[in-house]
């Protein structure tokens, strides 16, 4: 396991569309998952401590975006070759046991998390009703360990921002975790 920071937030980067299939039998573009105020695309697994850490954190906090108009979509990009964990069927179980609030799809060929520059589990990138980049930061102070109770919500309030006002924060701590597992080519 490799501990990775994501980069600093690159404003006004537009959101590259994708077409993934869901662990809910659907296919998803950006189209069908951004708000009418935002997107939050992010890049998740199921072996990541640092993902297994936050996942109720991020479902409660998906969950209170969509009622401020910003739509959300977890995407595992992982080899799971590696990583059995990551399979699309654990996906399905952990999506179902959890009641994910948002779809989960798989980036089989790792295009899109390359498209989007992803380094990390979890990555996320907050964009904004015009799908321009606005956040590329923490969840909040979590680490391998939950951060606690009633510790600052980052990205929570950043994306808050977006949805009321396009623009992310100038200041933004980078989201740290496990590098993603690329495919040997």
């Amino acid at each position: 396991m490799v501990r990775m920071e994501t980069p600093v937030c690159d404003f006004g980067w537009k959101a590259v569309d994708f077409d993934l299939p869901g662990v809910d039998g659907r296919r998803y573009t950006l189209r069908d998952v951004a708000g009418p105020n935002g997107l939050l695309v992010m890049f998740i697994c199921n072996h990541c401590p640092y993902v297994k850490a936050v996942i109720h954190r991020i479902i409660r906090d998906v969950a209170e975006l969509r009622t401020l108009g910003v739509g959300a979509i977890a995407i595992m990009s992982n080899d799971p070759t590696e990583y059995p964990e990551d399979d699309f069927e654990h996906m399905r179980r952990i999506a179902a046991d959890l009641k994910f609030p948002m779809p989960y799809v798989v980036d089989a060929s790792q295009e899109v998390a390359q498209a989007y520059g992803a380094v990390c589990t979890p990555d996320f990138f907050g964009f904004n009703r015009d799908l321009e980049l606005q956040y590329r930061g923490r969840l909040d102070e979590s680490r391998k360990e939950t951060a606690p109770e009633g510790a600052r919500r980052d990205l929570f309030e950043a994306m808050k921002q977006v949805a009321e006002t396009g623009r992310g924060p100038a200041e933004q701590i980078p989201s740290m975790g496990c590098s993603i597992k690329w495919k040997n080519t």
